[in-house]
C-alpha cells in the first residue's frame, strides 16, 4: 500500500505533503500513513490526534508518522501515543535521509521514536520543485520562504518552522517556469511570512522585486497569486505589479489580527489599526476591484467588548470579503498564554460575530459581481474561481482553462452563470 499523507492547517502544509510522500515512498515504505500536523492553535492539534487513534482504528497495520509544526513542538506527546510509529521534525521531514532512517528504525523494531533536529539551526532553504502536481492541476503552489523572525505573543509557529529563509529567486523563476510547462494555469507563491522573502539573500531583494522578476520571465504564466502577506512589510515594487500586470491576481490575504491598538501592541504586531486601513486604501486605489481577505483573532487576553468592536468593525474599513477567524487558543511556552485569559463562553461568541461578518461581506461582494464578465479558472467539473477568488458555480467545462464566463447571479456562497 502506498504512503498516505494526512494534512492539517496552512497552505505551507498542504504544498510540503507531495514532498513528503515522495520522499517517503522514495525511500521505501509503504503501508504508512503520515500525519503533517499544525501547531497553530490548541484545536488543530487536538484534530491530529483525534485522526490518529482513528486511522490506527481503521488501518491497524499501517505504520503512522507524525510530523509538522505540532510535531515539532510537542514531539514527546506524539511520541508517548502508542498509535505513533515515528516523529520527524519539520526540517527532517524535507530531507531523504531521515526518511530512510526511519525505515531502517521500522525493519529493526527500534524504540526511539523522536527523529527531531534543532529547527533554529537551519540557515538556509533549498528549492523543491514538485514532480508529482498532475499535468494541468488548475492551480499549484510554490515555495519561495519559510520561519519566521518576529516574535508575536501568540504565536509558537516561529518555534515550529525556525527562523525565515528564502529561496533564491533565480531557483523561484526556474519552477515557476518548469511548473507553466507543464500547464499549471496559475501558480500561488506561498511562506511562513511571505513578505520576509529575501531579508537573508545576498542583496536581500524584496518580494515585490521577485513578484516583477517572474511576471517578466515567466511571460507564458497566466495567473500569478500571493498568499497571505504582512501588509506593514508590503515593498514598493509589490505594489507596482499589483498596479500595473493583470495577471497579478487582485487578491490578497492580510495578517491583520485584531483591529484594536493596544491589542496589537500585546500582540507584539507591527502596524496600528489605521495602517492597516491606509494599506487597503493604497492598494484600492492601484487595483480598485481588489479584494481582501484577512486573519482576525477573537478573545485575545485582555480583550474587552469595546475592543473586539474595533476588529469588527475593521471588516467594514477595510472593505473585507474572506474572513479567516481564529477564536484565541493559549499555546504553551508562548508570552499570551501567561496574560489575563478572556472566558472561554465570551471567545466563542465573539468568534461567531466575526464570522456572521464575514459571510454577510462575502455576500455583499457575491452579489456586487452579478452582471459582470470574469476571467475564471475551472478547478473541477462543478467549480470554478474568478481573478478575486471567489467560488463560481460551473458546468461543462475543462478543468485547467482559464475561461471568460458573465456572472448571471449568486447564493450566499457562489458565483453561479
Amino acid at each position: 500500500m502506498a504512503v498516505d499523507v494526512v494534512t492539517f492547517g496552512c497552505r505551507l502544509n498542504a504544498f510540503e505533503a507531495e514532498l513528503i510522500r515522495r520522499e517517503a515512498e522514495g525511500a521505501g515504505l509503504s503501508d504508512t500513513i503520515v500525519i503533517n500536523s499544525c501547531a497553530v492553535t490548541n484545536e488543530a492539534v487536538a484534530q491530529a490526534r483525534q485522526s490518529i487513534r482513528k486511522l490506527k482504528r481503521e488501518r491497524p497495520g499501517a505504520r503512522i508518522v507524525v510530523t509538522g509544526c505540532a510535531a515539532q513542538t510537542q514531539s514527546r506527546m506524539f511520541a508517548d501515543m502508542a498509535e505513533v510509529d515515528r516523529v520527524l521534525g519539520n526540517d527532517d521531514k524535507m530531507r531523504s535521509e531521515a526518511w530512510r532512517d526511519a525505515r531502517a528504525a521500522f525493519d529493526l523494531g527500534a524504540s526511539e521514536k523522536i527523529d527531531v533536529s534543532d529547527i533554529m539551526a537551519v540557515k538556509q532553504m533549498a528549492p523543491h520543485l514538485i514532480d508529482g502536481f498532475a499535468s494541468g492541476l488548475p492551480r499549484v503552489f510554490v515555495q519561495v520562504q519559510n520561519g519566521c523572525d518576529h516574535r508575536c505573543t501568540f504565536c509558537i509557529i516561529p518555534y515550529g518552522r525556525g527562523n525565515s529563509r528564502s529561496v533564491p529567486m533565480g531557483a523561484v523563476v526556474d519552477q515557476v517556469r518548469a511548473l507553466v510547462a507543464r500547464g499549471h494555469a496559475e501558480i500561488v507563491l506561498t511562506g511562513v511570512d511571505l513578505t520576509s522573502y529575501g531579508a537573508d539573500l545576498p542583496g536581500a531583494p524584496r518580494l515585490g522585486m521577485l513578484t516583477k522578476q517572474i511576471l517578466r520571465h515567466v511571460p507564458e504564466l497566466k495567473r500569478l497569486r500571493i498568499s497571505s502577506i504582512d501588509s506593514i512589510e508590503a515593498d514598493a515594487d509589490l505594489l507596482d505589479a499589483i498596479g500595473d500586470d493583470a495577471r497579478l491576481m487582485p487578491h490578497l490575504h492580510l495578517s491583520l489580527q485584531s483591529g484594536d491598538d493596544m491589542i496589537l501592541k500585546r500582540m507584539k504586531r507591527r502596524h496600528s489599526r489605521d495602517d492597516a486601513i491606509a494599506f487597503c486604501d493604497q492598494v484600492r486605489r492601484l487595483r480598485p476591484d481588489i479584494a481582501f481577505g484577512a486573519d482576525i483573532i477573537a478573545g485575545f487576553p485582555t480583550e474587552t467588548e469595546e475592543m473586539f468592536s474595533r476588529s469588527l468593525d475593521l471588516v467594514e474599513e477595510c472593505g473585507l470579503t474572506f474572513l479567516h477567524v481564529f477564536p484565541y487558543s493559549p499555546r504553551p511556552g508562548t508570552p499570551a498564554a501567561r496574560m489575563p485569559q478572556v472566558a472561554g463562553g465570551a471567545i466563542k461568541e465573539r468568534a461567531k460575530r466575526l464570522r456572521s461578518a464575514g459571510e454577510a461581506a462575502l455576500r455583499r461582494r457575491l452579489q456586487e459581481e452579478v452582471g459582470t464578465t470574469r476571467d475564471v479558472l475551472i478547478e473541477s467539473d462543478s467549480q470554478g474561481r474568478t481573478e478575486h477568488y471567489l467560488p463560481v458555480a460551473i458546468a461543462g467545462e475543462r478543468v485547467g482553462r482559464v475561461v471568460p464566463l458573465m456572472i448571471a447571479g449568486s447564493d450566499s456562497e457562489r458565483l453561479t452563470v
